[in-house]
């Protein structure tokens, strides 16, 4: 598992344990004894930086390569899954992962955007960043949906939509503002989760939720911490800066009223506990979804407009 930088404590007891963990017992030393010891040790030293974390330490942690996504809380949460591909327009974007399951004995349509584990995997989903026929293909699905009457689970993590050329060239804000027009249009509940990176305009396009769930280490901006220094200092070295300054945290974001509930994570991140992690966000997507049974579809639309539409006025 790769280290963060603020983590390297940390890895030291966990090697220590390790070790021990294959050494046979003598009488100079008690293992299991030491490894107990070591255990509440390494447990005190997770609470301890794991509460304190920065803006730019829990940046580094939503992005952390074995935090789980999209694809696997599918494999875990969704039975009976059929995935369904293509824009109808110009061809299928593997950036986001999108089709019918059961969630619960509840039928959903469920789109997703996928970072991928392995160089192959991420190239294959382009590291999540998708162009305008994701996002053509996420509002299909999403029409798809709102005709049959299926609640819409969304899981995102993007650092953003594809920055390229290509993408400009087929109309990449046009795809991204046209998601975000189908979704407030809705009569169906739409649940998004931010399981680990929230990027730009490329999050919120399936982020036009009813009910909008965030893991506690996840992040969500308007910009990249990165790209934000780039452009106001000239300098992305400063992005720990710019992290404070976004307040893109899941408890900045609660204050703010931006999210709904910020869902609390495995001690040391879902990248240590992902199976723990994922059964955490479905519970609570289960338990918001049960808010919309026997709700008009017009009053689940214009919840979710009043609720976008209130973020713009000033108290």
């Amino acid at each position: 598992m790769k280290t963060l930088e603020f983590e390297k404590n940390i890895r030291e007891v966990e090697e220590k344990i390790e070790g021990l963990r294959h050494l046979a017992p003598t009488d100079e030393m008690n293992i299991v004894d030491e490894i107990k010891r070591l255990e509440a040790k390494l447990k005190k030293q997770m609470e301890t930086v794991y509460k304190k974390l920065t803006p730019w330490q829990k940046t580094q942690v939503a992005r952390h390569e074995d935090r789980p996504h999209a694809l696997d809380y599918i494999k875990t949460l969704i039975t009976d899954w059929t995935p369904l591909r293509g824009d109808r327009c110009f061809g299928d974007d593997e950036a986001i992962v999108g089709g019918i399951g059961r969630f619960n004995g509840r039928t959903v349509m469920v789109i997703g955007q996928e970072k991928g584990h392995d160089t192959q995997s991420r190239l294959k989903h382009n590291f999540g960043m998708a162009k305008p026929e994701g996002y053509r293909k996420a509002i299909r699905l999403m029409q798809l949906a709102d005709h049959f009457g299926i609640p819409v689970l969304t899981f995102v993590d993007t650092a953003g939509a594809f920055p390229g050329l290509e993408g400009e060239e087929r109309g990449q804000a046009e795809a991204i503002a046209k998601a975000m027009d189908v979704s407030l249009g809705l009569t169906v509940p739409i649940i998004a989760t931010v399981i680990g990176e929230g990027g730009s305009g490329g999050a919120i396009a399936i982020a036009t939720a009813n009910t909008v769930l965030m893991l506690e280490n996840a992040i969500y901006s308007v910009i990249s911490p990165e790209g934000c220094a780039s452009i106001l200092w000239k300098d992305s070295a400063k992005a720990p800066i710019a992290a404070e300054t976004l307040h893109l945290t899941a408890q900045d974001l609660l204050k703010l009223k931006v999210i709904d509930e910020i869902i609390e994570e495995p001690l040391g991140g879902a990248h240590r506990e992902p199976k723990e992690a994922i059964e955490a966000v479905g519970r609570t997507i289960d338990r918001y979804l049960s808010t919309f049974d026997n709700m008009p579809p017009e009053i689940i639309k214009k919840q979710r407009q009043d609720k976008f539409m209130g973020m713009t006025r000033l108290d």
